[in-house]
């Protein structure tokens, strides 16, 4: 009996891990049973050959940039966000032009060229807010990237004046917006949305701001936040709509460029107190995970390891399961961190750690181009 299911496990093993390896597009089911089924040794090598054809070489990508807050002040209501303030609240704040000036220049000196410009639903803040932003800080650093808000905000402002999505991307995009991040995904499963973050958009509307994008051949990225209330069935699903949207983009443009997995933080915040949810995904978990969504992400090139939820052993042993890339320094980074997330690097630490798991360390930018790093650049302090 034991035999007989081991012969069937393996035929369908062998099968699927074909599948994979040619790019072709395994289904929510078959994506599953992997996760259920196959070893990790197997996934990680398989994943491992899978980037090797898509990114060969041992180069591991990584950037230099600040995750800076246009506001705190957010109506979303997301049940894992411990960063947010309600309208008039004591700590709420709107950040203005002279705090981006000092940021961003101190960002500069770290070697920085890109902002990561991010915030929440502000309810009196629309396109003419952002617009205007946007044109101030190019006034001020023309040569400053800007990979700003995310297909939630845009959702927000479209809502706020009546603008279709298309109107928004432009008019930011005029005004200096460089590419666009995957933020706000979580799980693109509405029965999940509902609970965790009742006041965003759904997962149409996400997904629906992505085509809008694409079709303006704006650069954007992708993430899931995974471990929390979700099935394992529903990151599947969410996997399978990155996918089938990242097919959807005109011939030339880049598209989601990047995929970011990261695991849900639960210290303090309000989903583990009222559902219980916990941040209990194991590294080895991560790791399949990683493994996975290389396998079935086979037209989205870049894989990202977040260092951030996971640290960095767990991240070191992704850059042999299938990531290419490690992502940002985050000379600040004020959203999941709030939620416990504890893990610092710097631009030294970050290379040495990329080292010492046997890779070549090179610097990008946003359009996963090599830039050569900055002679000259100072190195920040860690506050832990």
């Amino acid at each position: 009996m034991t035999s007989a299911v081991t012969n069937v496990k393996d035929s369908n093993s062998r099968e699927l891990y074909r599948k994979a390896l040619d790019g072709e597009w395994l289904s929510v089911e078959e994506g599953v049973w992997l996760y259920e089924n196959a070893p990790t040794a197997e996934l990680m090598h398989l994943a491992n050959r899978r980037r090797q054809m898509v990114k060969p070489g041992r180069k591991v990508t990584w950037i230099i940039d600040r995750n800076l807050n246009t506001t705190n002040v957010c109506v979303a209501n997301c049940k894992f966000c411990n960063f947010f303030r309600v309208p008039g609240h004591p700590d709420a704040y709107i950040t203005d032009r002279e705090t981006y000036r000092v940021k961003i220049a101190e960002t500069i000196r770290y070697g920085g060229e890109q902002l990561l410009l991010q915030g929440g639903h502000h309810p009196e803040l629309g396109l003419e807010f952002y617009t205007r932003i946007f044109r101030e800080i190019k006034e001020d650093f023309p040569n400053v990237k800007l990979h700003a808000l995310g297909p939630p905000e845009i959702h927000h402002i479209a809502e706020l004046g009546g603008h279709s999505y298309e109107h928004v991307l432009r008019s930011l995009v005029d005004a200096g917006m460089d590419s666009l991040p995957g933020a706000g995904a979580e799980i693109l499963i509405d029965r999940v949305r509902a609970i965790i973050s009742t006041g965003k958009c759904n997962s149409q509307e996400w997904l629906d701001v992505m085509r809008a994008a694409h079709q303006l051949n704006i650069t954007t990225s992708a993430t899931m936040m995974f471990g929390h209330i979700e099935t394992i069935q529903e990151r599947f699903e969410h996997l399978a709509l990155l996918r089938q949207v990242q097919s959807e983009k005109p011939e030339g443009a880049k598209g989601f460029i990047a995929f970011i997995p990261w695991t849900f933080q639960d210290v303090d915040t309000t989903l583990k107190k009222i559902r219980r949810a916990k941040n209990d995904t194991t590294g080895e978990e991560y790791i399949r995970m990683i493994a996975l969504c290389r396998l079935f992400l086979p037209n989205i090139e870049n894989i990202q390891a977040s260092w951030l939820t996971v640290g960095k052993a767990v991240a070191q042993v992704c850059l042999e399961a299938g990531a290419n890339d490690w992502g940002s320094i985050m000379i600040e980074e004020n959203v999941v961190s709030a939620a416990g997330a504890p893990h610092r690097f710097t631009s030294t630490s970050i290379q040495q750690a990329i080292r010492e798991a046997g890779f070549e360390p090179q610097l990008r930018n946003q359009q996963y181009e090599d830039r050569e790093l900055p002679a000259d650049i100072e190195e920040q302090v860690i506050n832990y």
